[in-house]
Formats: structure tokens, sequence, C-alpha cells
């Protein structure tokens, strides 16, 4: 147990220091021992989302071991809302996951728990170099951005952004929806002006010489605020706490790794994203903050922030207390 957020940080640092230079075998203190006290655990995710990548890092390393949990991992790629049903129902035990998609599904009272931050950025918004698009948003008035996904993450954080630099992100700005792998095509045949994703695709896409980098969610005062998240089924951590705490530690702790030894983080999610090269996975992964995983009252902050932030774009009912509502989504786990 930690007593408190800065000395978690601390504790997390000292051991994903450690873990970079241990074998997996010598993570499990006693292999025979341990083996017989794993608890076995669900985690649903996403294996197409890079930004994941030190949930496999969790295992090679042993860090799930280590807390003593037994994980399997359940790729899921269904909406949000089934996600988080399965959570809830047992389906899955956990999962991580994109604030900006799950805070308006938590809404409706699921019965899951956020115990923590794990990274940020991996949302990126680019433009074709000939559209007369800059940096300064307010360029987007007229344009349209293609889109994978018109509720998905990107669709709100660059709304939000939009709104906050003077732009009305659904009557200023036209989103459309394509696959999300013909994107640039949507764009270089002139339907849209400018595409938005997240990596690795949108770290791909800008290779393209005809495409430029406009912003990412670590753009302004996003450069310090999480975009992902560890939810906890309810039921579990009413009946096995100490399972959701060593559950959330080892994430925290491969995040941390991650941040220190980047390489060894893209060899293990390699085999789950073999589209992409280990060296353009180590530069991506080094663009994102793995190394920013909050918890406790600062984790909360950026919550509560994230809820003003989805009320602003009217995503959020006008009528959400973001207090409130985020005292009653967080638990604290590692208190």
């Amino acid at each position: 147990m930690v007593d408190s957020p800065r000395l978690s940080r601390r504790t997390l640092l000292r051991t994903a220091a450690a873990a970079s230079v241990a074998s997996p075998l010598s993570l499990l203190g006693g292999k025979a021992r341990a083996q017989a006290k794993l608890t076995p655990l669900k985690l649903a995710w996403n294996a197409n989302a890079a930004c994941l990548a030190p949930i496999p890092l969790a295992i090679s390393s042993g860090l799930f071991i280590k807390h003593g949990l037994d994980v399997e991992l359940i790729n899921y790629v269904g909406s949000t809302d089934q996600l988080l049903e399965a959570i809830a129902t047992g389906k899955a035990d956990a999962g991580v996951g994109m604030a900006l998609r799950w805070l308006k599904p938590l809404e409706q009272g699921f019965d899951v728990k956020l115990t923590g931050g794990t990274h940020g950025g991996c949302l990126r918004l680019l433009a074709a170099k000939n559209a007369g698009i800059t940096t300064d948003l307010s360029t987007f008035k007229g344009k349209t951005i293609a889109t994978p996904d018109l509720g998905g993450p990107d669709r709100n954080f660059f709304s939000i952004l939009f709104k906050k630099h003077g732009l009305d992100p659904d009557q200023d700005v036209t989103w459309r929806q394509y696959p999300a792998d013909l994107l640039p095509l949507a764009v270089e045949k002139g339907e849209a002006q400018a595409l938005s994703h997240s990596d690795p695709l949108t770290w791909i896409f800008r290779k393209n010489p005809d495409l430029v980098e406009i912003a990412t969610n670590l753009s302004d005062e996003y450069a310090e605020r999480v975009c992902c998240v560890i939810g906890v089924r309810g039921g579990l951590l009413r009946d096995d706490k100490s399972a959701a705490t060593a559950l959330t530690l080892a994430l925290l702790e491969s995040h941390h790794l991650t941040s220190l030894d980047y390489r060894k983080t893209a060899e293990a999610f390699y085999p789950y994203s073999p589209k992409v090269n280990i060296d353009d996975l180590v530069d991506m992964l080094k663009s994102h903050t793995h190394g920013h995983s909050p918890v406790g009252e600062p984790f909360k902050r950026e919550l509560r922030l994230y809820a003003e932030d989805l009320k602003l774009v009217n995503v959020l009912k006008a009528t959400t207390d973001p207090v409130r509502y985020v005292d009653r989504i967080y638990a604290d786990v590692l208190s």
C-alpha cells in the first residue's frame, strides 16, 4: 500500500527501474509459491490501440505475476457501452480505455469505477497541406473533417479544442464518417480537408507528404492531461479490493517501465500490431506521456476538467455536477 499519490509515483518509478533490468522469472519471487497464489482476472483492451502497448509489456515483464495476478486479455472491439456492460456484469473484471469515450456512458450508471490514469497522447488532427488550414484553429471554419466514429474520442476532443478557440464544433465544422484506413483517401479525393483518429494509424498517416499534423490531445492546456483510464468492476472492488489494487499498480508500473524503455514495450506490443515496425512504435510511444499516470486527487482533478469540457460541447448533461459525478465514478484503491 502507499500513503499518497506522490509516494505512489516514487514507488512506481523505483519498481519500474528495477523491472527494466529484471527478467520475468526474477519477478516471480519464488515460482511455485507465487503461482499457487495467483488471482485470475480478465482484462479487456483494444489490441489495435498502440497506446495500450504497456499491457502486453506487463505480461512479458512479469508485472502481473509479481502482483499475484493471472491476467487473461480480452480483445474487445465492440461499442463502449457494451464494453462497460461486460465489465459491470462480470464478463471482464477490468478494462483500459479512453476517458473521452468512457465518461459519457459512465454517466448512465454502469457499475464500473475508475482507479487511475495511464498516459496522455495518441489522438491526432491532420490536414491537407493545400487546404489553407494552419495551427490557428479558426482556419477550420467551413472545413470537413473525416473521422472513423462520429461519437469517438477524437471527435469529442477536437470539438472541445475548437470550442475553446472560438468555433462551434457542430456548426462551423462538418464531421464525416469513413472507415479508419480510408481517412487519407477521403482527404486526397477532396471529400474532407482534414482527418482525426488515434495511433497507430494517425502516426502512419503523418508520413504522407500531403498531410500535416495540426494538433494532438497534448496540445495547449492538455500537455499534461491523461487520456486513457483504468476501469474496474464494482463487484471486484467490493469483494476483492486487493485484486483491484494489484491490477492498478501493475498497469501503472508498466507505463512507468515504458517511459524508461520504449523499445522493450514496442517489442512486447509488436505481435499485436505487425503492420507498424518496431522503430515506428518506439517513436510513437515516445510522443505519448507514459510517465504521466495520475492517481488520487490529481487524477480526480483531471477527470473533473474533462467532465467540464464534455459539458461545454453538450456531450455530458447540462445538469451533471462534475464534482459529484467524479466522486461517483472514482475508486481509491491505493490508500
